[in-house]
């Protein structure tokens, strides 16, 4: 199995969705089953699909959570040198084509794009790791081909 890379706070995340998706959300789509076998025939009964519907993609997504977690590697970025980009690294950027800078947190699962964060599996990231302040790096994208200078790598 391929490792998931997580902060803590990502991991607790995580942790947190997963517990709801099994308590929480598992009733109520167990009180909705029953409301809707209270209706009788379930072969014409929309409500009862809905709700079968509903307690399927919660199971699903419960798996996948469990997955992720059962292989994370939780990244601290406290012992490690700045030298070079890693996994956790807050990374300063000189974007050539736009002539501005920009700033990328490289996570490992939690990716949010409109926070700067981006998932070490991203083309972005990808192309950044072990790569040093004043290097150049190409990166080949989905979009083109993109020119940054690594100005500054933080925790």
């Amino acid at each position: 199995m391929e490792k998931t890379y997580l902060t803590k706070d990502g991991y607790d995340k995580l942790y947190a969705d997963l517990e709801y998706l099994k308590t929480t959300k598992r009733r109520e789509i167990a009180k909705q089953l029953d409301y809707a076998r209270s209706f009788g025939d379930l072969r014409e009964n929309a409500e009862y699909e809905a709700a079968k519907q509903a307690l399927s993609m919660n199971e699903i997504r419960i798996r996948e959570l469990e997955e992720k977690i059962a292989t994370a590697e939780i990244i601290s970025s406290e012992n490690i040198s700045t030298d070079k980009v890693f996994i956790g690294a807050k990374v300063t950027l000189w974007d050539d084509d736009f002539e501005e800078e920009v700033e990328y947190e490289i996570t490992g699962d939690e990716s949010d794009p409109s926070k700067g964060k981006i998932s070490v599996n991203s083309p972005v990231a990808k192309a950044l790791l072990g790569h040093s302040v004043n290097d150049e790096v190409e990166i080949k994208a989905p979009r083109g081909i993109f020119k940054y200078k690594i100005l500054k790598i933080d925790r």
